[in-house]
């Protein structure tokens, strides 16, 4: 019995260690990258997301409290997440861009994703986010300090949760190597929908106490907009490359953050 709990406190320790090496720039030494290793990680991604989103909101609510204005505690915050992934997911959303708009075969799609560059495509994508996330977020700081704090944790754990879906079993990996072939199928639908339930009671709750129930609908409708968005990119991403890679999954993360938060403002700015 002790052995069988010490090996899932093991395995879970591992998962854990994982996401956070392989999602965030925290320095979190990653042991294990088997497959197993790797479901338990993404089933863990929400909580990199919490964690990330918490850090943002305090440099951004911080600057909001100093009377540095909404605008700048939007761009602070926008900027921690980028920093605190080293632009990962950003990257992913780039990459994708340039190998959806090259309109190619997959294999040559693919080629282009995987160039180190960015294409116009991906400018241009990139650029239509940050903008949309800092507008965002500078109206829901607009409506209060904890408005535009909560919606900074709403954006960072929507993202992650659409992970769950993106590697979902059943899900094909693009590739036979790199991070989407570890990742691919992986999630199984149980503990994906226990993880969604969890992270919606728990910000649910979290928008009730920022301003009753207006918020909390608002939090529980962001957390299923972003990742709906999200799913509806991975199925076009599927169809078009034949699976997913790294950077569908971080244009994934992308999509439905913004999404998440776009809803969340129309509800604290209200």
């Amino acid at each position: 019995m002790r052995r069988t709990a010490s090996r899932g406190f093991a395995a879970a320790g591992a998962g854990l260690r994982f996401a956070f090496g392989t999602l965030s720039v925290l320095p979190v030494r990653v042991r294990r990258w088997d497959r197993p290793t790797a479901g338990r990680a993404m089933l863990c991604a929400p909580l990199v997301g919490a964690v990330l989103g918490l850090l943002a909101a305090v440099l951004g609510g911080g600057l909001r409290q100093l009377h540095g204005g909404p605008l700048l505690a939007a761009v602070a915050c926008v900027g921690a997440l980028a920093a605190l992934t080293r632009g990962l997911h950003l990257d992913g959303l780039a990459d994708v861009a340039d190998g959806l708009g090259s309109n190619k075969p997959p294999a040559a799609a693919l080629a282009v994703m995987k160039a180190s560059d960015i294409g116009p495509f991906g400018v241009l994508v990139l650029l239509l986010v940050l903008l949309t996330q800092v507008a965002a977020l500078a109206q829901a700081f607009s409506g209060g300090l904890w408005s535009g704090c909560l919606g900074v944790l709403l954006a960072a754990v929507a993202g992650r949760l659409a992970l769950l879906r993106g590697c979902l079993a059943g899900t094909p990996p693009a590739r036979p190597d790199g991070l989407g072939a570890t990742v691919a199928g992986t999630v199984a639908p149980g503990p994906a929908l226990s993880a969604a339930l969890f992270w919606a009671c728990a910000l649910g709750a979290a928008g009730w106490a920022a301003g009753g129930p207006r918020l909390a609908l608002g939090a529980l409708l962001a957390l299923i907009c972003g990742p709906v968005c999200a799913a509806l990119l991975l199925g076009h991403c599927v169809r078009r490359f034949g699976g997913i890679t790294g950077d569908v999954l971080g244009a994934m993360v992308e999509t439905s953050g913004t999404a998440a938060l776009v809803l969340w403002t129309l509800f604290a700015a209200a």
